[in-house]
């Protein structure tokens, strides 16, 4: 029975593993297709779809494969319209699918334009013919001319069912093995890096927080969800951005960043102010006082949340804003208020994101504190409340960081399909397996001897298990760089056995072994190696500009794994199998 009894330096190994493998918790027959990414406050968002979500089914038919569900949706797009928008001013005669492409209020004036070639504030007097004279009629004409589908998806978390206009924005890939997180390179979407233009002046980590900040919130707006931003730095010194967006094309991503954001708040068509620090000064943020959620209600089946906030404008822009309230005529809102004739609009990259009503008493005043109320709508009281958080936090980021400090040039852009990621996989695991075959077949001849191989082996796993785990635990993306690291980290973590086993071997041969003073000089040998190996990648952490970032982290983290963990482990067993 003594013999059965393993080192504690081995059990504690073995617990590693286990949690380990609870952390990757592998599932290697899952199948069906699950849910990457889609619209950010679509009709799938509202209805309950969540990242993640594995369909089971598609409006009843059965999904096993991304192309089944993909020929599914495609059945819900709509073929084009001719619309015939007359209006106050114009009219115009344009193409559509989804949507008429711009939104009205109450009095059918036009708020805001998408594809449509309309302006803002014209009034809509008939659709095609048909006289619309509210809001009611506008919509019930919209309807009949645009139709809107069901949609329901059977996930392996519910039911949802949900109306819309053609094809709904979901992309989808196949139902995750594990808990693991694959980068782009296996994953497959998009990668650009950005280095930030600045002619007469440095670009601070300051800056770059800034510029993140913005384009977070224009990614957000535009509807991605899968979406990776950080800051990176070459050997240099330079300053960049690196992107990676999964399920995009490289067009799309060249739309998304070609312009500078630019926040603008205007009355009718003159500007008040401008985001940034030099006219808004102070944005209320995380302050219960001044910034919040202020009443929630429902109505037509979806909860509805009012969130306002504080700004404090300028000296300059509030005299802007005095003398141009100072023109405008006081009228009567719908609830008996009064308020002023115009609103004051809200402009994100000339894409009109908020209007909002302006009280009488700001006629011509100088006032410096404004309140910005906006809401948030969601199934459910705890999903409004949470959609109109999200809706402060952006405007409020919006607000504060303005235009982007700098233009941006495209320094590097990759596009990477999903198919090409699956062959990285399948190229990755077949090279890992004919070098450990190569090592296993290196490590037999020179030692002759089964005991010696099959814990060399074993050891090997456990510290690639390891490394797995503790990937999968911080979520940490797996790309073709990280894996290159992961076989060079067991690469060294081989070198390592073979100076313990060289030392365990030859001091096995002598009349008088003194094991700890052998394994003491092993392990002398292996910590000098560990420090030069983690020395020789912090020189690598922002080589490229962070691109093989994945590599340096993998080596550093796969070698001290196996300096602390596997190594103790591994002297311990040959310790004991060569004592007996």
């Amino acid at each position: 029975m003594g013999k059965l009894k393993l080192p504690i330096r081995v059990w504690i190994l073995v617990l590693f593993i286990i949690f380990a493998l609870l952390a990757i918790k592998p599932t290697p027959y899952a199948t069906g297709v699950q849910v990457k990414s889609f619209d950010v406050g679509g009709d799938a968002a509202l209805a309950g779809l969540e990242k993640g979500d594995i369909v089971l089914s598609l409006n009843e038919q059965d999904i096993f494969t991304v192309t089944e569900f993909m020929t599914e949706l495609a059945k819900l797009q709509i073929d084009e319209q001719e619309i015939i928008i007359k209006t106050d001013k114009e009219e115009y005669t344009y193409n559509v699918t989804k949507n008429v492409g711009f939104e009205v209020n109450e009095n059918l004036t036009i708020l805001s334009v998408d594809i449509a070639p309309m302006q803002i504030k014209e009034t809509v007097e008939s659709i095609n013919g048909i006289e619309v004279s509210n809001l009611s009629d506008f919509k019930a004409t919209v309807i009949k001319l645009l139709p809107k589908k069901i949609v329901k998806i059977d996930t392996n978390n519910g039911k949802i069912a949900f109306l819309t206009r053609g094809m709904p924005n979901i992309i989808v890939g196949e139902a995750s093995k594990s808990n693991l997180k694959k980068g782009l390179d296996l994953e497959g979407g998009t990668r650009v890096l950005l280095k930030p233009i600045a002619e007469d002046q440095e670009v601070t980590e300051k800056d770059i927080g800034d510029i993140i900040q913005v384009l977070s919130n224009r990614l957000n707006v535009y509807g991605l969800t899968d979406v990776r931003i950080r800051s990176s730095v070459d050997w240099s010194g330079e300053a960049f951005i690196l992107i990676e967006i999964a399920g995009v094309s490289k067009e799309e991503v060249k739309d998304l960043i070609a312009q500078q954001g630019k926040f603008e708040a205007k009355i009718g068509n003159d500007t008040v102010f401008v985001g940034g620090k030099e006219d808004i000064p102070f944005v209320c943020r995380d302050d219960g006082s001044c910034s919040g959620v202020r009443n929630c209600w429902d109505q037509s089946g979806q909860s509805y949340c009012k969130f306002e906030f504080v700004i404090h404008i300028s000296p300059d822009a509030a005299e802007k804003h005095a003398n141009v309230t100072d023109k405008l005529k006081i009228i009567s809102a719908e609830d008996g208020r009064d308020i002023l004739s115009e609103h004051i609009d809200f402009y994100l990259d000339d894409k009109l994101v908020d209007s909002l009503q302006i009280g009488a008493d700001l006629k011509g005043s100088k006032t410096t504190a404004i309140a910005i109320s906006g809401s948030g709508v969601g199934q459910d009281r705890n999903s409004a409340i949470q959609a109109a958080v999200d809706n402060m936090n952006k405007l409020q980021t919006v607000l504060i960081t303005g235009s982007l400090p700098f233009d941006l040039e495209i320094a590097k852009l990759d596009s990477i399909s999903p198919l090409l990621g699956s062959h990285f996989i399948k190229n990755s695991l077949l090279v890992g397996l004919v070098a450990l075959l190569a090592v296993a077949l290196v490590i037999f001849i020179r030692y002759r001897s089964w005991k010696v191989l099959i814990p060399m082996i074993l050891t090997s796993l456990s510290e690639l298990i390891i490394i797995l785990g503790f990937a999968a635990l911080i979520e940490w993306n797996l790309d073709m760089a990280a894996i290159a690291g992961i076989i060079a980290a067991i690469g060294t973590g081989v070198d390592d056995q073979i100076v313990i086993l060289d030392e365990v071997i030859s001091g096995s041969k002598e009349r008088h072994i003194n094991w700890k003073k052998r394994i003491k000089s092993a392990f002398f040998i292996i910590f000098a190696a560990y420090s030069t190996t983690v020395a020789a990648m912090i020189p690598l952490w922002n080589a490229g500009a962070g691109l093989i970032r994945g590599f340096a982290i993998t080596i550093i983290v796969g070698v001290t794994i196996g300096v602390f963990l596997t190594r103790p482990a591994f002297a311990a067993i040959i310790e004991r199998l060569f004592k007996e």
